[in-house]
């Protein structure tokens, strides 16, 4: 019999008086009454001395807070004693808090040894963000896979129901050396959607199963079959269920498109206040806001994501909200704020483990951060001598040395250093060969966008107008047929906005409004491409 408790709140000491999220009406209503945590002056969240005195002065002046993680309940075979644990663990879970999942489902074995889905917690955990594009590192597959054996072992204590679960999951990890990531996360989503079919009382289920069903989504399918029948799933249990974590947070995430992101704002607006306690839980709605261009609803909730990830150490996380932050504040226009998010990434880089498991954000997610972040500092501001300037940095994810040499190449053929200009070219194509080869093809192709923009830039420079607007074109096609990652708040530069930019240098104006309205028809609000259309930010 599977037994459990139900949890009102669940409520722990560490995080009463965080502060939780607003309507956007309210934002502004209330604006000068919200804590926020600036990362100007004396840059708090990005100075670690400055950090350091925040927190051992709130540590002496205030009690410790209640975590909040919202209400989750999953009944389990394993000792009732141990159902509190077991679900906080899930609620940690559902808001991507791994590196406290795995210590959560740890403990939870410690007084259980016999909790077969303990092991089947740690397995999911170790899987990280489904979200997350690109292929696991093989370590990460071992241990993943380690915890799923220990669960199998203890499959005769288990129900089965629980061994669903168990089966479910071992199908991410199942001959990893053999089977590619795409084949073994279909099958995930599959197995859970024969699990939530044999279980349909069980809620659970349906919930991993639905967001399975978004992380399994082509990103070439624009019917987003996947993500509509996950959002219907999804909606329907929150209506009933208004507290839980998951539900507010898949939400956001299965409408983390153009066409789909008004779909989200409810939960971008609860999701914060169901469980503040969680620094992802606090960045999330962030996706939503950046999606409708809501600049100033991002950068508050960024801020405060940024403080509890610091908080936790969770640096991957900081990092990846400190880049959404970067992009709202430069579609603000303000330079400073995010001039200051520049100065303080050194500060986080020397606190950065990529192989650490914390937060939602994997390391991978981190070091996007890393390269991202200057090369948005400098495209967004048309600072093209700087940009040639930026130094790549050699990383397990050729990806994010991609920016780099995309932001030097638009620099350098702007700025007239066409050699470096080529090298940064080729580099960009040798990095899109790499990851053909093994097996990155949703990261391959970003790169093959941006080795099209960048070589249709130098062959404007070297006066080849035709092969410049014909590969710029192609270049906003394959875009269009392509989603973004949830890594990235957006494309450091639209290649509508280029291939704008490009048609307004050939003094072509009505094919570059064209252009410049098909950008904002994907990155709504965004400054440059309203500044090029005469138009005025309605943030």
């Amino acid at each position: 019999m599977e037994k459990g408790v139900a949890f009102c709140c669940l409520e722990f000491p560490g995080s009463r008086n965080l502060p939780s999220a607003l309507s956007s009406r309210r934002i502004k209503e209330h604006g000068a009454h919200l804590i926020r945590v600036s990362v100007v002056g004396a840059a708090v969240l990005f100075t670690l001395p400055a950090f350091a005195a925040y927190s051992q002065e709130h540590a002496h002046s205030e009690a410790a807070p209640t975590e909040k993680l919202g209400t989750v309940h999953f009944a389990t075979s394993c000792s009732p004693s141990v159902a509190p644990q077991f679900d906080r663990a899930v609620a940690l879970l559902h808001s991507f808090e791994f590196g406290a999942s795995i210590q959560a489902f740890n403990a939870v074995l410690a007084a259980d040894s016999t909790c077969a889905m303990a092991d089947w917690g740690i397995a999911l955990s170790r899987w990280t963000n489904p979200m997350a594009a690109g292929n696991r590192s093989v370590a990460q597959l071992q241990q993943g896979r380690q915890a799923v054996v220990a669960a199998m072992r203890l499959g005769d204590h288990a129900s089965e129901r629980e061994r669903g679960y168990i089966h479910a999951v071992g199908q991410l990890y199942d001959d990893f050396e053999h089977k590619d990531q795409r084949m073994r996360v279909v099958a995930y989503a599959s197995a859970m959607n024969e699990l939530a079919m044999q279980q349909p009382a069980d809620t659970e289920a349906m919930i991993f199963y639905a967001i399975s069903l978004t992380a399994s989504a082509p990103p070439t399918d624009k019917t987003y079959a996947n993500q509509l029948k996950a959002g219907a799933i999804l909606e329907a249990l929150w209506a009933k269920q208004p507290n839980h974590p998951g539900l507010a947070h898949y939400i956001i995430h299965t409408y983390d498109y153009p066409a789909l992101a008004d779909k989200a704002r409810a939960a971008a607006e609860r999701y914060a206040s169901i469980a503040p306690s969680a620094a992802h839980a606090l960045h999330m709605p962030s996706h939503t806001f950046t999606r409708v261009g809501m600049w100033q609803e991002s950068v508050d909730a960024n801020n405060r994501s940024i403080k509890v990830a610091l908080s936790t150490g969770s640096i991957a996380e900081a990092l990846h909200a400190a880049d959404y932050d970067m992009y709202a504040y430069l579609q603000m226009g303000n330079e400073s704020d995010a001039k200051a998010i520049l100065d303080g990434l050194p500060a986080l880089a020397a606190r950065f483990d990529p192989n650490a498991i914390t937060g939602a954000a994997p390391g991978s997610a981190g070091v996007f951060a890393l390269a991202a972040i200057p090369a948005r500092w400098v495209l967004e501001r048309s600072a093209w001598t700087e940009a040639t300037a930026l130094q790549p940095k050699a990383s397990a994810y050729p990806y994010t040395e991609a920016m780099t040499y995309f932001a030097r190449a638009l620099g350098a053929s702007h700025a007239g250093d066409l050699a470096k200009a080529k090298t940064a070219v080729d580099s960009l194509a040798s990095i899109q060969q790499r990851l053909s080869a093994t097996g990155e093809g949703y990261w391959a192709e970003q790169v093959a966008i941006q080795h099209l923009a960048a070589q249709a830039w130098l062959d404007l420079a070297e006066h080849r107008e035709n092969d410049a607007l014909k590969r710029m074109r192609e270049a906003a096609t394959r875009e269009d047929a392509t989603e973004k990652s949830a890594v990235t708040p957006g494309p450091l530069a639209p290649a509508h906005e280029l291939l704008g930019d490009m048609l307004t240098e050939l003094k072509r104006p009505a094919e570059a409004s064209a252009e410049y309205r098909a950008t904002l028809q994907k990155e709504p609000n965004r400054r440059h491409a309203l500044r090029r259309l005469g138009l005025k930010s309605h943030d």
